[in-house]
């Protein structure tokens, strides 16, 4: 059991890890969770649904493809059951093939309510305009708010090897980093991963001060994680990290991408990897975070 003070509750449904912020968790199977909390009502709730990683093929190992179909119809059957103020999908939409967007986007689309988009590693058959074009988004990394609250969506493919044409600038910068991690040895020195780039890095520090000055609580969400140390993480984690401490109002940061999942906690910022969708035949991971504050530290 643990618990916090940062007034976020996560609740995961399908699987058998639950990640709770700002209660104490009491017990948890693959199909409920079990709470202890005040008798007070969430303030709001949104819906994360990560690594949906659809494609019209086989399986491969645990990866079950297809199955990210009624999986996400199911999830969207529950998710509408909650009055969920936005919904979220972390990234991985589609597997590698871009007419696979045209199948799997409609079913998302089914889930009600404002929903938004992050850029996994795998959504890029086509360069990021071209994805941020089919996916509606208002921008590769961008933020918004909602009731006091403050989102930001990053993107963790800003600098990498797939997302980028070759010999672009971007695409000569993730170079750089990518050889100087794999010569230190780093575990996330890998082709899978991206790095944010100092343009983005500037943008969110604005985006963070700004918040912090309207006295808003933020919460991150992006593809890769960032800690606890992982092969997963984005290049540059450690610059990431730096400036999601010093703005002093990020309570929470979740991610995908590392399909086992991971939990940590560090200088105040929980960082919640949920499990990915695609993983295993029958079961599924999607969450509704419920969003309070009863706690102190709000």
């Amino acid at each position: 059991m643990f618990s916090n003070q940062k007034g976020l509750t996560n609740k995961l449904k399908g699987i058998s890890v639950a990640v709770i912020l700002g209660i104490t968790l009491v017990a948890t199977s693959p199909a409920t969770s079990v709470f202890a909390k005040s008798e007070e009502k969430p303030k709001f709730e949104f819906g994360l649904v990560p690594d949906i990683q659809y494609c019209d093929c086989d399986a491969s190992g645990t990866r079950f493809y297809l199955n990210s179909v009624d999986k996400l119809k199911a999830a969207s059957q529950t998710l509408n059951q909650y009055n969920l103020g936005f919904t979220v999908q972390t990234g991985d939409l589609i597997d590698k093939n871009i007419f696979s967007f045209s199948s799997i986007l409609p079913i998302y689309n089914m889930i009600e309510g404002p929903k938004y988009h992050v850029l996994g590693n795998h959504d890029f058959p086509v360069t990021t305009e071209k994805v941020v074009d089919i996916l509606n988004m208002p921008n590769q990394y961008y933020d918004f708010k909602y009731k006091s609250w403050r989102f930001v969506v990053l993107d963790t493919n800003d600098l990498s090897l797939y997302a980028n044409p070759e010999g672009s600038e971007k695409y000569k910068q993730a170079e750089e980093m990518y050889n100087s991690l794999k010569e230190s040895g780093a575990v996330n020195a890998q082709t899978w991963n991206g790095g944010v780039s100092n343009e983005q890095l500037t943008w969110l520090r604005g985006v963070l001060d700004k918040a912090a000055q309207t006295n808003e609580k933020v919460v991150v969400i992006a593809h890769m994680p960032v800690y606890p140390e992982n092969n997963h993480n984005v290049w540059n984690d450690d610059a990431v990290i730096k400036e999601l401490e010093a703005a002093g109002n990020v309570v929470a940061y979740f991610n995908g991408h590392n399909h086992a999942g991971n939990y940590g906690v560090k200088n105040g910022i929980h960082y919640v990897n949920l499990k990915g969708m695609v993983e295993t035949a029958d079961t599924t991971s999607y969450s509704i975070v419920e969003v309070y504050l009863n706690c102190r530290s709000l």
